[in-house]
């Protein structure tokens, strides 16, 4: 560890601005005027990878967006380690709400400050710099592969046909990510479980035109007001999602499992201060760690229509709309509830309005065992540097991709994250401490060790 932390500190500069280079880039995967973008970055990572020494790259085309690939095979007898990432990031509005410009880095209070400092380029990053050590100073166990996608942040969609076409060239023994969290600085923990996702449009249609609210309202339904009305319906007082058929495959996790959850530290006060809310609301029963990590939920991500720029038009608009989520759980199948959905929603729309269900994209939850030996490896790592041992833990957030590797690919992936909370990922202010992103390169080295020892 000491060689990999004086090899850090030579290079730290350096990756600095290899990281800010990549980061200006502007990959927003949701966002078609950001296409040319998304093939700058995937060039990017080409040329990032062969610096790092990779034997060989390649930018490949899929039907959405690239990826890239990198590999350094040293025996096809050892093991072989292949790192997914992904180049994309979420879209920056609202722009007002940033102390800096979002594609400008800046380091402040010792965070790297941008859109996609933590996430993923600044994690991705981690592993090309840990791959250049072990290059550089002849330290690499075992074959390396990398794989960085363009569409994750838009639910990866291109990836399982690209897995499909080119299992050979991905055959590994493990995926390495670093797309997730840990719970504090000084609680390191490996991310052991994924929820999956569901994702929608709705759209709710009232008159053919919008109206005039002096003349029509009180005679004509508002949209936005059946839409409110109709989300509204959709989660109980209790916090209970009311989709016929929703909790039917949800696998109630054991009182033992809670029970180990539970001795993760968790401080509720800390909790609510730092996202600025007096109280917390979720499902009825479940600690505020088990409705994150071990529960389904329901969330509009997005509500419009009507008049909203400045000053005021009285207007009875024609059509709301709302982008809504579910997160979910092992053993729920996200197409099926995408069907639940659709149903349940359009028969609770009343006769003076239509409604139109689209869904966006989704993915299953993913579970990691963990007695694995890649999971006992980096435990291992994540020991040697925190100087403890590091917590399993349910993550509330998805990667959908991952659940398809293991069908597609049948390889199990372990989740080594080093972001926080406090990062604000897909928020405003976007930010990755300097010491969580020179942990993660010190760790990562580690990992194959490890890894290669007990394979």
């Amino acid at each position: 560890m000491k060689k990999i932390k004086e090899y850090i500190e030579k290079n730290k500069e350096r990756f600095i601005e290899e990281l800010f280079e990549l980061i200006r880039i502007p990959s927003i995967s949701s966002e078609v005027e950001h296409k040319p973008d998304m093939y700058k970055c995937a060039e990017k990572w080409k040329t990032i990878l062969l610096n790092a020494g990779a034997d060989k790259a390649e930018v490949f085309e899929t039907e959405g967006n690239p990826v890239t690939y990198g590999e350094k095979i040293i025996d096809p007898a050892l093991p072989t380690v292949l790192v997914y990432g992904h180049m994309d990031v979420m879209p920056v509005d609202p722009v007002e709400l940033w102390n800096t410009k979002p594609f400008e880095p800046v380091i402040k209070d010792g965070k790297i400050w941008a859109r996609g400092a933590d996430d993923d380029k600044g994690q991705c990053f981690m592993h090309a710099k840990a791959f250049e050590y072990m290059v550089q100073t002849g330290n690499l166990p075992c074959n390396v592969k990398f794989m960085i996608e363009g569409e994750e942040e838009i639910g990866s969609s291109s990836l399982p046909k690209f897995c499909q076409e080119h299992k050979d060239l991905l055959k590994a023994d493990i995926i390495l990510v670093s797309d997730t969290g840990m719970i504090a600085p000084d609680v390191p923990s490996i991310t052991s479980g994924l929820r999956g996702l569901a994702y929608w449009q709705v759209e709710v249609t009232g008159p053919c035109r919008d109206l005039h609210s002096g003349l029509f309202g009180g005679a004509v339904a508002n949209p936005i007001n059946v839409l409110a009305k109709m989300i509204a319906a959709m989660v109980d007082d209790k916090g209970h999602i009311t989709i016929p058929g929703f909790y039917d495959d949800v696998l109630e996790v054991s009182a033992a499992e809670r029970a180990k959850m539970a001795e993760a530290p968790f401080d509720l006060e800390a909790y609510k201060k730092a996202i600025c809310v007096k109280e917390l609301f979720g499902e009825e029963g479940y600690t505020t760690n088990e409705r994150t990590g071990i529960r389904p939920t329901f969330d509009v991500c997005g509500i419009w229509g009507g008049y909203t720029g400045e000053g005021s038009k009285t207007v009875l608009p024609s059509k709301a709309f709302a982008k809504i989520s579910c997160r979910l759980v092992p053993n729920q199948d996200h197409k099926k509830i995408a069907t639940l959905f659709k149903q349940y929603f359009e028969s609770i729309a009343p006769g003076y309005v239509k409604v139109e269900v689209t869904p966006l994209h989704g993915g299953p939850a993913y579970v990691c065992p963990i007695d694995l030996p890649a999971y006992k490896a980096a435990e291992k790592a994540y020991a040697d540097v925190y100087g403890k041992n590091p917590v399993p833990f349910r993550s509330g957030g998805s990667i959908p991709i991952i659940a398809a590797f293991e069908e597609i690919l049948g390889i199990k992936s372990i989740l080594m994250g080093f972001g926080l909370e406090s990062d604000a990922i897909h928020s405003p202010n976007e930010n990755f401490p300097l010491e969580q992103f020179f942990n993660g390169i010190t760790t990562i080295p580690l990992f194959y060790k490890y890894f290669a020892e007990k394979k």
